[in-house]
Parts: C-alpha cells; sequence; structure tokens
C-alpha cells in the first residue's frame, strides 16, 4: 500500500513537473488573420487598418513582448496572415483553419463590415476573442455574441452625428446613394431616415451595384434636383470614383459626404491635393490634435510607413489593442474566456484616452464621428467637446481644371 502511495506521489509530481515545463516551453504568442492581401479590398486595407496592426506587433515585441503570469515572462508576439482576395466564403474558411488547424492564440479581424458581420459567429463558436476592426453595424448587436467586441464607430453614432451637422450649417434638402451591401444598406438608410426626421428635404434616395463602373448618372441626377448636401454610403473604389467624376463634370454640392475614403491623407488627400479635397467629409474622426497619445501614434506610423495613418480607425484599432494587451497582462493568462471577461468590463488607459465597452461589447468613447479636410488637415467637426474646427460650409467648389 505505501509503495502504491509512493508511486502515485511520484506520477503526480511528473505530471506537475511536465505541466510546469510545458509552461514554460511557451516561447512566442500567435496571432491569426484571414484579410484582404489582393482583390477590391487590398487598397482599403492597405490605408485603413491593415497596417496598425503591423505596427503594434512591431512596438509589442520592441519591448520584448507582453507579460503573460502563466509563463513568468515576456511572450513577443507573431502575426501570422492568409489573404483572403476579397472574398467573404474563403475568408470564413481561412480564419477556421488559423483556429482548428494552425491553433493560433488569438485572431485578429478581417476588413469590411460584411465580413466582420460573416466572421463574428465562427469566432465566437469557437470561443475565440474577435476585436472588431474595419467594419461595424447595428445587425451584430443582434447576433448577441459574447466573444465579439466593436470597436468601430458606425452608421448609429455617425448619421445623427451627420445629420446635426447639417442642422446646424443650414442644409435645407439633400440626395442620398449607397452602395448594395450592408456597409451601404445600412449608412444610406440611416443618414436618409435621420433626415427625414430633422426636417431635412431627401430628394433623392437611391442604391447601385456594388461592382458599378460609373456614378456619373447619380451625380447629374443630384445636380438636376438642386440639392444642398450629397451623401454616399460607399467604400474606396466608389469613394475616388465619385470625386474624380464630380471633378471632371464641375459638379458641386454645398456639402459633400463620403462613408468610406476621405479618412485617408495617403489615397484621399494626397491623391487629389489639398485644395481639391477642401471642404470634403466623411466618416471618422481624429487627428494628432486630439490627444498627446493620438500625436504619438501619427509619428510612430509615419517613420514605419512614410505616410499618415487613416484618420477614422486608426487610433480606434491601435487603442483597442493597447486594452487587449492590458486585458491579457491582467489576466496572466492566455485563456479567452478570462481576457474576454476582464476586456468586458475593465477601463484601460490608451492612446486616445480612457478605453471600455459598454454592456454590448462596443467601444462608446469615440474620439469623432464625422471629419473634414480643412487646410491638409481632417477635423473633427461633429458638436462638442471633441470638435477640432468647426464646419466649413459651404464647401469650395473643385478648383477648375488646368
Amino acid at each position: 500500500m505505501k509503495k502504491k502511495l509512493l508511486l502515485g506521489v511520484f506520477v503526480c509530481s511528473l505530471i506537475v513537473v511536465f505541466l510546469a515545463g510545458a509552461a514554460a516551453a511557451k516561447n512566442k504568442i500567435v496571432i491569426g488573420q484571414a484579410i484582404a492581401l489582393s482583390g477590391p479590398l487590398a487598397g482599403g486595407v492597405a490605408i485603413a487598418g491593415g497596417p496598425i496592426y503591423e505596427l503594434w506587433v512591431e512596438e509589442v515585441n520592441k519591448k520584448g513582448g507582453i507579460y503573460v503570469k502563466e509563463y513568468g515572462k515576456k511572450l513577443p508576439v507573431e502575426l501570422k496572415r492568409y489573404d483572403d482576395k476579397s472574398d467573404i466564403g474563403t475568408m470564413t474558411n481561412l480564419l477556421e483553419k488559423l483556429i482548428l488547424e494552425d491553433k493560433v492564440d488569438f485572431v485578429f479581424p478581417p476588413w469590411g463590415t460584411a465580413w466582420l458581420f460573416a466572421a463574428a459567429p465562427i469566432a465566437n463558436k469557437y470561443g475565440y476573442i474577435l476585436i472588431g476592426g474595419p467594419g461595424g453595424a447595428a445587425e451584430l448587436k443582434k447576433l448577441s455574441l459574447p466573444y465579439f467586441f466593436q470597436v468601430l464607430n458606425f452608421s448609429e453614432t455617425q448619421s445623427p452625428a451627420l445629420v446635426g451637422i447639417f442642422k446646424e450649417i443650414g442644409v435645407k434638402s439633400a440626395a442620398v446613394i449607397y452602395r448594395g451591401d450592408l456597409h451601404g444598406i445600412e449608412y444610406g438608410k440611416g443618414i436618409a431616415s435621420f433626415l427625414k426626421k430633422n426636417k431635412i428635404k431627401v430628394k433623392m434616395e437611391k442604391s447601385y451595384p456594388p461592382e458599378i463602373k460609373d456614378l456619373s448618372p447619380l451625380l447629374k441626377e443630384a445636380k438636376s434636383l438642386g440639392v444642398d448636401a450629397f451623401a454616399a454610403a460607399c467604400y474606396p473604389g466608389g469613394g475616388m470614383m465619385l470625386t474624380g467624376q464630380s471633378l471632371e463634370l464641375n459638379i458641386n454640392f454645398n456639402a459633400f459626404f463620403l462613408t468610406v475614403l476621405p479618412f485617408s491623407p495617403n489615397l484621399y488627400r494626397d491623391n487629389f491635393g489639398v485644395n481639391v479635397v477642401e471642404g470634403v467629409m466623411g466618416g471618422g474622426a481624429w487627428n494628432a490634435k486630439t490627444s498627446p497619445g493620438a500625436k504619438d501614434l501619427v509619428d510612430k506610423y509615419v517613420a514605419k510607413f512614410g505616410h499618415e495613418p487613416d484618420y477614422w480607425g486608426g487610433l480606434y484599432y491601435w487603442s483597442s489593442l493597447q486594452h487587449f494587451q492590458q486585458a491579457i497582462e491582467k489576466a496572466g493568462t492566455l485563456d479567452q474566456k478570462k481576457i474576454r471577461d476582464i476586456m468586458a468590463k475593465e477601463k484601460f488607459d490608451t492612446a486616445l484616452g480612457p478605453f471600455w465597452y459598454d454592456k454590448d461589447r462596443y467601444f462608446v468613447n469615440h474620439p469623432g464621428e464625422i471629419g473634414q479636410w480643412q487646410k491638409g488637415i481632417f477635423e473633427v467637426i461633429d458638436p462638442g467637446k471633441k470638435r477640432t474646427a468647426p464646419p466649413l460650409y459651404p464647401k469650395p467648389a473643385w478648383p477648375k481644371k488646368k
């Protein structure tokens, strides 16, 4: 009996030593991401969101990694990326591969509202935290996914802010067009609804297919109706087309708003020119004046990539990753549930200031809702203490072609 007892103790001791050795053997944190590195969305990834994850990994590793008490040391981070080729089905397959085959420690989000909508239930199914990146939809709330955290602001806060600005500057009528997908429909209908509630006449409300090659007929129709404001719920390709064709046709509106594109100094401002984009409004917003941490992010980003970050999601994603890191360090483990529980209730200081999620796990301390280009700066123009400049209205006419 005594020999059996001693043998049992010995075996238990071996198990403890083995487990301790296994914990000590962990030498990095692997984070997987299925994202558009090619295809129609690749340009959006390159200007909005994609580089932020790369920069965060680099900055974390410069400091030795993330300290995890369970392993008694800092663990460097490896970002493992697959190209979803801008295809939702490919993205979902690759996300499952990262989780089930590669067995990554965590996952990062894909790019785009519809892609995020497809990814969130998969991550939740396997108990993986998914911190929302570029994309967001009110429809995600209806799914009630405990492992999904929404970071970016979207239609439910931006639409009323935009219409509030329109009321402030005296807009009386508007045309609204929108891309025929989840992003476009939610934004387009949201903006139109708030315009009507605020007694601003909606003279035009039309959708267009994502693959459209010419938006000039919609611009001409809006111009013929004599509207004060033109608002388009679009992705970068549509925004570039609308701006370029407005310039080409010399079609001007007193207010010109595009959801996804103006926030990019690299693709939008620097492509068209500071004078051309003057007065254009877009989804966002923040800039280097938002906070000391925001200025620090701009400096780090420019030093690495040679141009400014996007002024919609860049600061959001960066701060959400800082919040995520602090949650891991507080949990002292890589256990998804324990980290999730801390993320859901804890407030941490980040580059944009205090960062926390509401009861639905939606980030609420937005640095801004709507931005406008003014003298080369994407100013926050929504009313309130976060405004960095008053709205410019009417928007200057497009410069005449030379």
